[in-house]
């Protein structure tokens, strides 16, 4: 999934620049997993649209318990990162496999607009 979805990266005009995050980026997030412990939790890809924004993308290709977890505490950055500065607005997306194939987004807007599963509280 994560390689298919660079490459849908790759190809999308509203996409500045993205970056894979990996161990030696370390961009990790603490959370409280689902067995009750605190976790690190590294985001698929951090990507930088056109317009400024930055975004955290998670990707899956198969849901477990920890997503949910794991999605709530982007969210929660996200609000905690944009309440304490304005220079750059972040954002998050989930995206698992099956509704990657489903839509077929063709802009990094459609995706956003697609993956909506985790916007609300």
């Amino acid at each position: 999934m994560e390689l298919r979805f660079a490459g849908f990266l790759e190809d999308c005009s509203d996409v500045l620049s993205y970056a894979k995050n990996y161990l030696a980026v370390h961009f990790k997030l603490d959370y409280v997993n689902s067995d009750g412990d605190i976790s690190n939790y590294y985001p698929d890809f951090l990507v930088k649209l056109t317009d400024g924004r930055i975004v955290v993308v998670e990707t899956k290709g198969q849901e477990d318990l920890d997503v949910p977890l794991k999605v709530q505490r982007i969210r929660q950055w996200c609000e905690d990162i944009n309440g304490m500065q304005s220079d750059v607005m972040y954002d998050f997306v989930y995206a698992d496999e099956e509704g990657f194939k489903k839509y077929e987004p063709k802009s990094f807007a459609d995706l956003l607009a697609s993956f909506r599963e985790y916007k609300v509280k």
